[in-house]
């Protein structure tokens, strides 16, 4: 650089340059989110926190829909085919308003239309893939059972064959967006291996009662998906994958979400913990101004910008073509249990107002304590790396 070159201004909101990084489709996609959260999310969110429901949901579903936001990185049957890193950048936004909302587009698209889209039958694709990037038809993915989550080679929802059908019968537990769905992806076990079922929720035999009580992910519906005898066509069946491989990879392409996704909920405590340092007064200054309080938010963005500058690596990855599950568990792995310390040291910068609904904070750091545990552990996520770093798996 010539001695008369001119270095950018420092931006406290991009200390790294990351968004030198991007492309202008990129920004407008990120513009297009967040202008839509700002409208439609955080003005109500904290209300639909503490009154632990997400009214609208249906309408909510539609309009994200119409942004495309909807199984975003699919091509074709109404989806928009939006880059990886694209639909990577819409999950920030979406968890920077709450989790419970983008926790609603991951199992909407990178769960339930992509097993469609990957494994299903034209006729499948056909019938639920367009509806579902619209938003007129809501899905749910049904892995986890009540006595098996991070081990789901031990399910017992079973598949069997009667005649040409199909007959399940089981139970799934911790399901978003079971209670409002139009359709499931359910995994169950059959006489030849484990298979997923694409089930209309207005089957015989099935119902989502709601889960109550919960104090993590409030404004998100969440629920047990029961199957009592619910007989199926043979062409229910996704045709194209038999055994874990398929649920896992599907596992895979909502976890990159959350690599992005948790890093907005980082960056909403972030801000915050910004804003209140400059504005709150103590000893006669504000506490911005103190060494100790300096000290916490320049940690927390040094690790909120390294996850993000990480996510963005693996999203060109996965554009590539050149994404390992393993690289998916090591963003996964790093960016949720960062966020959960960012978000923690926050609010102690926060003070007691940090456990207000006034501010984002506490609302993010519980939602984080499910993030930290869905789609993967942090137990599964280090041994899936200790085995890739040893050769030696040690899950059993």
């Amino acid at each position: 650089m010539s001695a008369s070159a001119k270095l950018p201004p420092f931006d406290p909101a991009d200390p790294l340059g990351l968004d030198d990084l991007l492309e202008p489709e990129d920004l407008a996609v990120r513009d297009t989110v967040r202008a839509w959260a700002a409208d439609r999310v955080l003005p109500y969110v904290a209300d639909w926190y503490e009154k632990g429901e997400l009214p609208g949901i249906r309408e909510l579903a539609r309009e994200l829909g119409g942004i495309g936001a909807l199984g975003m990185s699919l091509d074709g049957y109404g989806c928009a085919g939006a880059s990886a890193v694209q639909y990577g950048l819409a999950c920030l936004e979406l968890e920077a308003a709450d989790s419970g909302i983008r926790s609603l587009v991951s199992v909407q698209g990178s769960l339930a239309m992509y097993a469609i889209h990957r494994f299903g039958s034209e006729e499948q694709k056909q019938r639920w893939l367009p509806g579902m990037a619209a938003g007129e038809t809501i899905g749910c993915f049904g892995l986890t059972e009540p006595d098996h989550g991070s081990d789901p080679a031990s399910m017992r929802t079973y598949a069997k064959k009667d005649g040409t059908d199909w007959v399940l019968n089981g139970r799934k537990m911790w399901i978003t967006n079971g209670s409002v769905a139009g359709v499931a992806v359910v995994w169950a076990r059959t006489d030849d291996g484990i298979r997923g079922f694409v089930v209309p929720t207005d089957s015989a035999g099935f119902s989502a009662p709601e889960i109550r009580h919960k104090w993590s992910l409030r404004a998100s519906v969440t629920s047990e998906l029961v199957l009592d005898d619910v007989r199926l066509p043979a062409d229910a069946v996704l045709p194209e994958v038999i055994g874990l491989k398929g649920p896992l990879s599907c596992l895979s392409h909502a976890r990159y979400g959350i690599v992005w996704g948790a890093m907005g909920a980082a960056r909403s405590c972030f801000e915050a913990a910004v804003d209140y340092a400059k504005s709150r007064e103590q000893f006669g200054r504000p506490i911005g101004g103190f060494q100790l309080t300096q000290a916490k938010l320049a940690d927390m963005a040094v690790e909120l910008h390294k996850g993000i500058l990480l996510a963005h690596h693996l999203g060109r990855r996965m554009d590539a073509g050149r994404l390992r599950p393993e690289q998916v568990s090591f963003g996964k792995l790093n960016n949720v249990r960062e966020a959960i310390d960012i978000c923690r040291t926050a609010r102690t910068v926060l003070g007691a107002n940090g456990i207000s609904l006034e501010y984002p904070v506490m609302r993010h750091a519980t939602n984080l304590e499910s993030v930290l545990t869905y789609e993967g552990t942090v137990e599964m996520h280090q041994l899936v790396l200790g085995k890739a770093l040893t050769g030696i798996d040690a899950f059993r």
